[in-house]
C-alpha cells in the first residue's frame, strides 16, 4: 500500500501494554532491479523475478524503468506491466520524458517516480513511502546527477532536505542516484552515509563490482547494471552503434535481441536502525 507523503503517517505504531514483550522485526530484504530495457527487459523481469523473490526471500522490489518502452522512456502500459510483474516502486532518470504519455502516467500512477531534483511544479513526484502489511515503511528517493547530464537542481542540496524529511516517516530509505559520473554517485552516497539505508546508481547500464557498506551503515553500488539483452551495447543493437562511432552519422539504435539477463542488487536491512546488513550483486540469466 502506498501512502501519500502529505497525509498523516503513523510512526512507531501503538504503545506496548505494561510488561508486554517487544517483538523484534525481521530484516527487510530489498531487491533493486537495474534499468529495464525495452520488451526484452520486461520479459526478463516477468520470467526471473518470481525465482529471485523466492531465492532471496524478497520483501520489496524497486526497479528503474526509464528505458522500458522501446528502449527509451516509459508509458502507462509499460509501467503497468512492470508493476504487474511484482515491482512495488518504479524509478526513472533523464529518459523519463522520451514518451509523450509519461505525463499521464506520472499523474495517475503514484508508484512511478521521476527524479526529485526537477524544479517545483514539474508533474510527478520524486519520492514516496511504501507500506506493506507486516513490514516497516520504506521510503524511496529518486535523484538525477548533473555531471555530463541535463542541468537540474543540485541533487546534493535536494537530497539533504528530502532525506531529513523522509527520516521522520521511515527508518529505511533507498536512493536511486541516476548519474553518469562515478564520482558524483560516490560523493552523494558518502554524504548520506548513516542517513539512508542504500544508495545504488543507475544510468550507465554497466554493473560495477564495488558493492560495500559504508561506516555509517549505508549500502552502496555505483551502478546496478541493466535488465535486457546481454549481447548488445547497453541493450541496443551492436552494429548501428558501431556505425555511429565510425561515421559520426545518425543511426537508429534498436533494442537488441538474444539472451537476456536481469541485473541489480539485494540489500538486507535492519528495520530497527535502517542500517544495511549486507549487499549482494545480482546478474541472473534467462535460460
Amino acid at each position: 500500500m502506498l501512502k501519500r507523503l502529505d497525509a498523516p503517517v503513523p510512526c512507531g505504531g501503538a504503545k506496548l501494554a505494561s510488561g508486554a514483550r517487544r517483538v523484534k522485526l525481521s530484516a527487510v530484504n530489498l531487491l533493486f532491479v537495474g534499468d529495464i530495457v525495452g520488451e526484452p527487459g520486461r520479459h526478463g523481469l516477468r520470467m526471473l523475478l518470481p525465482g529471485l523473490r523466492q531465492k532471496f526471500q524478497i520483501d520489496m522490489v524497486i526497479a528503474n524503468g526509464e528505458n522500458s518502452a522501446g528502449g527509451a522512456g516509459i508509458t502507462v502500459n509499460t509501467a503497468a506491466e512492470i508493476l504487474a510483474a511484482g515491482v512495488n516502486i518504479i524509478t526513472t532518470g533523464d529518459h523519463v520524458w522520451d514518451q509523450k504519455e509519461v505525463t499521464l502516467a506520472l499523474q495517475t500512477e503514484a508508484r512511478l517516480l521521476r527524479p526529485f531534483n526537477y524544479p517545483a511544479g514539474v508533474v510527478g513526484q520524486g519520492s514516496t513511502v511504501w507500506w506493506s502489511d507486516g513490514q516497516p515503511p520504506v521510503a524511496v528517493l529518486n535523484l538525477q546527477g548533473r555531471t555530463f547530464m541535463p542541468p537540474l537542481e543540485n541533487p546534493f542540496l535536494c537530497a539533504r532536505a528530502e532525506v531529513a524529511r523522509l527520516r521522520q516517516l521511515a527508518k529505511i530509505i533507498f536512493v536511486d542516484m541516476h548519474a553518469e559520473a562515478t564520482s558524483e554517485k560516490i560523493a552523494l552516497a558518502r554524504m548520506l552515509d548513516g542517513q539512508v539505508s542504500a544508495v545504488i546508481g543507475t544510468h550507465t547500464h554497466v554493473q560495477t563490482a564495488d558493492e560495500r557498506i559504508f561506516p555509517g551503515g549505508t549500502a552502496y553500488l555505483t551502478d546496478a547494471g541493466f535488465t535486457g539483452p546481454r549481447d548488445s551495447v547497453l541493450g541496443r543493437e551492436i552494429e548501428p552503434v558501431i556505425r555511429r562511432f565510425c561515421t559520426n552519422t545518425p543511426q537508429k539504435f534498436g533494442v537488441a535481441g538474444g539472451p537476456i539477463h536481469l541485473q541489480g542488487a539485494v540489500v538486507r536491512i535492519d528495520p530497527e536502525s535502517g542500517r544495511a546488513l549486507s549487499i549482494e550483486r545480482v546478474s541472473e540469466p534467462l535460460s
